[in-house]
């Protein structure tokens, strides 16, 4: 990887999510250099403009509208280039529209980009991943998308008000596809390694299997409630996205659960979808074998199972 400059990353796609993710990582100092790239070049330029506005506030960066001859040295590529997700509308249903898409910008990114880590952020997150890795020819390991990193944290953050404490204190996970039949593993959960069930009794919860099911569901319609309220989720998956080049670009090593082709885990294989990774310069190391109970694990292979027969009735290549 010696051409890559590993203080580099390009966003494709300057939408909500695009933009509100150039902003966040501009936020973060982890890149001297940004380069906004969409299918409408005054869009990247007016983003980058404004974006590059606030410089004087942050940290030196430069931050520049282009296209894809100038990704060939940066180290992610964030994708996020997409139809968005409409009222009434689930993430499934973006999948052929979004596939086709793919098909045009997946194969430049490869052409002038061999290098890099491809993070896939545009929905459904786990079909565009096994989309991009089957397009790109990238090694699995450089190709994985944002998966339910945000859930999870949206489930720590329930779980943190429910339980009136640091949400980071909590480590539960939401693992599966990132969206209907995604599975809360409250087997894992765990408050500062005390299993989530004694934790709330000792904070006087004792009604479990009613508050988890209540929690798991919040989660999995946030993005339908945030949708019907204002039109679109941005920054919570800004955010992640932020927080997954972190674990990049620091060689973290952080366990995070992204999205990324499984390879027999729970009796999954040949589909994307998010498992508890360790994630560092290299991109994804190795998923980690978190505990679930039978029912998790039926649930996890019923959602793997959901994803592949969307996957079957799409043309990838």
């Amino acid at each position: 990887m010696s051409k890559i400059n590993t203080r580099k990353v390009a966003i494709v796609g300057c939408g909500f999510v695009g933009s509100a993710s150039a902003f966040a990582l501009m936020e973060s100092g982890l890149f001297s250099e940004m380069v906004l790239i969409d299918v409408s070049r005054e869009k990247a330029e007016g983003e980058a403009l404004d974006i590059s506005h606030g410089l004087p506030f942050a940290k030196p960066m430069n931050i520049y509208a282009g296209d894809y001859t100038d990704i060939s040295d940066a180290a992610i590529i964030v994708v996020t280039a997409g139809a968005g997700q409409k009222p009434g509308e689930t993430r499934l249903d973006l999948v052929r529209k979004n596939v086709g898409i793919f098909k045009s910008i997946i194969p430049q990114i490869a052409k002038h980009n061999t290098d890099g880590i491809l993070l896939i952020v545009a929905n459904p997150v786990d079909i565009l991943t096994y989309t991009a890795a089957k397009l790109s020819g990238f090694p699995e390991n450089r190709v994985f998308g944002s998966g339910t990193v945000l859930d999870s944290a949206r489930l720590k953050y329930l779980l943190g008000e429910h339980l009136g404490v640091d949400s980071r204190s909590v480590h539960a996970f939401i693992i599966g596809e990132h969206g209907d039949s995604e599975i809360a593993a409250w087997s894992s959960a765990n408050v500062s390694g005390i299993p989530i069930n004694s934790f709330c009794e000792m904070r006087g919860h004792f009604n479990h299997q009613a508050s988890m099911s209540a929690i798991a569901e919040s989660v999995k319609n946030s993005a339908y409630e945030i949708i019907n309220r204002k039109g679109a989720t941005y920054y919570g998956i800004a955010m992640s996205v932020k927080r997954i080049c972190e674990a990049i670009v620091r060689d973290e090593k952080s366990i995070l659960p992204v999205s990324c082709i499984q390879h027999d885990n729970y009796g999954i294989s040949d589909i994307a979808l998010s498992m508890p990774a360790v994630v560092g310069r290299n991109g994804v190391e190795v998923t980690v074998p978190i505990e679930l109970s039978g029912q998790e694990a039926l649930a996890l292979r019923e959602s793997a199972d959901k994803l592949k027969e969307v996957l079957a009735g799409v043309e990838i290549c």
